[in-house]
Parts: structure tokens; C-alpha cells; sequence
């Protein structure tokens, strides 16, 4: 299995376990919470046979990467984010997220440049800014996040079924856009996450994006759904592609949270249309 080493806590090292399949321009694959990179199961083929290299890895605390007690912040993230690029020496290459990795995007981008990538995709994306705030008015009151964790303090494990009826919209999608089997493979991804990872990443859906969105030079695709029960659509998507020049927004009627998994064709089919033909490939494997 291989892994990057990001870090070391105590004696330990802090590996990220990532996925490493094809030739081609690179893509990059952040996955979403509280899943692993085995989340993008139906774009990895689809990106592979376009004639991509795509790279899927495992945040810190999810998966098979390394359980650490800290580092669950957007600024670690985009810090180990940037180890798997420059490991792998990544360049022209398309960052593609999910929920949670949309603020890898935003975070990587806004703070150490576009150097290394062309392109970008957002997919139910957390950026601009989630909170309510006196300046940010649209967004989602404090109370949600603070239920979100005291549920997760009192009963992990009953918090995820909640959390993946939301995910997934399960009550309208359940036997039509997603099995009781790959419900609870996901549950299972889940459940073997970091349980300090999982309470401490709630917090960082509040970080605050718009200084990253602000300096972020690539096109961008986003691409929503408009009946998401995790991250709300109005103040998301829409505001995230009016901060952005160069942007194109898809929003899918009636999709829930978990689109890459629901409504893959839908995903796929966009993104293929935003990212073109792969571009020559411009760096070598290790």
C-alpha cells in the first residue's frame, strides 16, 4: 500500500494512504466527510478511460492514512495536500473535491498558488462560507454545527446513520439511486474513522473561505445539488460562482449531498465537459 508521510506525532509518523492509476494529466481527487478517497469509485474509471492519471487519497484520520489526534485544520489539509503534489510531482493538474475536500481546493489554491494546477471542480462545496455571521447573514446558524458535534460526543455511531440519511436523501433515494448495501459500505467507511478526527472536523466547516476564493486564478467548475441536506445550496454554490471570474455552475434539481455516488453520470458528464481532452502529461511517476 502507498503512503506519503505528512508529519509525525510523538514517535509516529503521519502517513496519507493514496491511490495512484493511469497516465495522463493528473487529477487529484479530495474526498468528502466522513468517506475515504474509495468515495470516488465511479469518476475514477470514467476519468481513467478519458485518458487521465487520477490520484485519490485518504485525508488524515479517514480511511487508511494515519489516526492522528491533531492536524484538523484546512491549513494542515492544504499542507498535506501539497506533500501528495509535490511527492508525486503533480503539475498541470485538476483538483477535484468534495464537501469537506472543496476546502482542500479552496485552501491549497488560495494560499500556495496555482503553480501546479489548470483547472478546478467544486462539488457540493462548503466554500465560500458556511457560518452565519453578522456579515455573512445568508449562512448556517451556529446551533447546527454545535448539534452536529454534541451528537457525535454522545453517540458516533448513531450520528453517522443520521448524518448518511441527509447524505444521500435516503428516504427519496433509497432502492433507486443508492442500495441499503452501498449505504452500508459507507456507514462502514465511517465508523472506522478517527473518532477524534471525526468531532474536530465539524469545526473546520466553519472556516471562513472568501480570502481564498478571492485569489484563486484557474476556471472552476461547481457543480451542486439543489436538494442538498448537508450543505445548502443558496448559500454555497450560487455565492461561490459569483466570487469567481471564471466559473461555471451546474446545479442538479433535486440531487442530494452525495451526488459523485447519485448522480455520477450527471458529475461525470459535466466535469468531462469542463476539463476538456487531457492535456500532455508534464510529470513522471516516482
Amino acid at each position: 500500500m502507498p503512503f506519503i508521510t505528512v508529519g509525525a506525532e510523538n514517535r509516529a509518523a503521519v502517513d496519507l494512504y493514496y491511490e495512484d492509476h493511469g497516465d495522463g494529466q493528473p487529477v487529484v481527487l479530495i474526498h468528502g466527510f466522513p468517506l475515504s478517497g474509495a468515495a470516488w469509485e465511479k469518476q475514477v474509471p470514467a476519468l481513467m478511460s478519458a485518458g487521465y492519471r487520477t490520484i485519490t487519497y485518504d485525508r488524515r484520520g479517514f480511511g487508511s492514512s494515519s489516526h492522528p489526534a491533531t492536524g484538523y485544520d484546512y491549513d494542515t489539509f492544504a499542507a498535506d495536500l501539497e506533500a501528495i503534489m509535490n511527492e508525486l510531482d503533480l503539475r498541470d493538474a485538476i483538483l477535484v473535491g468534495h464537501s469537506m475536500g472543496t476546502g482542500e481546493v479552496a485552501r491549497y489554491l488560495g494560499t500556495r498558488g496555482s503553480g501546479r494546477v489548470s483547472k478546478a471542480v467544486m462539488i457540493s462545496t462548503i466554500p465560500p462560507f458556511l457560518l452565519k455571521t453578522s456579515d455573512n447573514p445568508e449562512g448556517v446558524d451556529q446551533s447546527v454545527f454545535d448539534g452536529f458535534m454534541n451528537a457525535i460526543m454522545v453517540d458516533r455511531f448513531a450520528f453517522f446513520t443520521s448524518f448518511l440519511n441527509n447524505f444521500f436523501n435516503y428516504e427519496q433515494t433509497k432502492g433507486k439511486l443508492v442500495s441499503e448495501e452501498a449505504y452500508r459500505a459507507n456507514w462502514n467507511i465511517a465508523a472506522s474513522a478517527s473518532a477524534i478526527g471525526t468531532l474536530a472536523c465539524i469545526k473546520t466547516w466553519l472556516e471562513d473561505f472568501r480570502g481564498d476564493v478571492s485569489r484563486i486564478d484557474v476556471p472552476v467548475l461547481i457543480i451542486h445539488g439543489d436538494a442538498d441536506n448537508v450543505v445548502p445550496y443558496p448559500p454555497t454554490a450560487p455565492r461561490l460562482q459569483s466570487m469567481l471570474s471564471d466559473s461555471k455552475l451546474v446545479t442538479l434539481p433535486g440531487a442530494p449531498h452525495s451526488i459523485p455516488w447519485t448522480h455520477a453520470d450527471d458529475v461525470n458528464r459535466a466535469m468531462m465537459e469542463f476539463i476538456g481532452a487531457p492535456a500532455p502529461a508534464m510529470a513522471g511517476r516516482r
